[in-house]
């Protein structure tokens, strides 16, 4: 009997030093955790924008970085602003900078720019991955850029065109520009502008009558291109236009004529060439058919012997009347010779 008292007592012993070790585990657990985000909670309650210890511990259990959360809601808190701590939570979670979205508020809030935080949350989410950020879009916003046209990057450094009279002007300006927070989701991006104020330049130095009226009021380009307003869907706003450099380039009217009338004499030549080709033809053709009439009188002259052959034995041909046939031939061949010694005492070719 005393050994089962003893035997009880031991095992009541052992369960309440089993128990007394779970509750000092939890205990030091419990002390861990709060004494991890007790620095946290603190900065937060001495800041006065106080965060409760369930939240850190949500936070922590959503595997999202309390600490810059904390300070993102403390930097706005101090600033003026109050942003709860599931905002920036949220904006966390699907992939945005909080930091960059607290400073951009603030910024655009001692600048007098209307912002608000959702559409600084989408403007954030929108340049994510492009290299810009939310807080340079304000910057820029309140501090007006300078975009050169056209972009040095592109390997030109000057735009060119042509005026009426032919002559070409290159020209080189430079666009201030401010950002449009309103159209900065979904608007066009720098190389939009700055391709537009390039078509813009070359339409207006290619309505002038002159090149001369470019030289002498170089500002009309920046009114006409003001005027196209080339900003209109762009995630930018054009403060001024101005015109950096201009320079006279070569007569590409001139050259542009030289050309012309090098392929149209190319054009003659080739015409007067076939010209030239068809006379040859006919020249050759008209041989081809002197060779074939002369082979017919030669054709000819070759029965006449058989002709008189057949006179002969016909008997409409006497021996007389040939001696009369042969002494008219010989009497034509001897008129023949001293025609032709005649031509060639006068100078003429004994050829013809």
């Amino acid at each position: 009997m005393n050994q089962l008292i003893t035997a009880n007592l031991l095992e009541s012993g052992n369960f309440k030093l089993i128990l007394g070790g779970i509750a000092l585990v939890i205990i030091i657990a419990i002390v861990a955790i709060f004494g991890g985000f007790f620095k946290i909670w603190l900065r937060a309650k001495v800041s006065g924008a106080p965060v409760s210890f369930g939240t850190l511990i949500a936070m922590w259990l959503r595997k999202v970085p309390n600490s810059l959360i904390v300070d993102g809601r403390i930097t706005a808190f101090k600033a003026g602003l109050d942003y709860s701590t599931d905002n920036l939570e949220a904006h966390y979670l699907a992939g945005g900078n909080v930091g960059d979205v607290v400073l951009s508020l603030v910024a655009a809030d001692k600048a007098g720019i209307s912002l608000d935080f959702e559409r600084a949350c989408a403007i954030d989410l929108a340049v994510k991955g492009t290299g810009k950020t939310v807080l340079e879009a304000v910057r820029t916003s309140i501090n007006p850029a300078v975009i050169d046209c056209p972009n040095p990057s592109s390997g030109k450094d000057k735009i060119e065109a042509v005026a009426r009279d032919g002559i070409s002007l290159r020209v080189r300006t430079r666009v201030t520009v401010r950002t449009n927070l309103d159209r900065f989701v979904g608007g066009a991006t720098e190389e939009t502008v700055i391709a537009r104020v390039g078509e813009g330049i070359v339409t207006s130095i290619g309505s002038a009558e002159s090149h001369k009226h470019v030289l002498e009021n170089p500002d009309n380009i920046s009114k006409l291109v003001l005027e196209k307003g080339v900003d209109a869907s762009t995630a930018f706003e054009i403060l001024s236009i101005d015109i950096a450099d201009v320079d006279v380039g070569d007569n590409i009217g001139a050259k542009l004529q030289t050309e012309q009338a090098e392929a149209d004499k190319q054009v003659a030549q080739a015409k007067a060439e076939v010209r030239r080709a068809a006379a040859v033809a006919n020249e050759q053709e008209m041989q081809a058919r002197t060779q074939e009439q002369r082979a017919k009188v030669v054709e000819a002259e070759a029965e006449i012997p058989m002709a008189i052959a057949e006179s002969f034995r016909t008997g409409n041909l006497g021996i007389m009347d040939y001696t009369k046939y042969k002494n008219l031939i010989s009497d034509t061949k001897m008129r023949e010779s001293i025609a032709g010694e005649e031509g060639l005492n006068a100078g003429e070719d004994p050829s013809v």
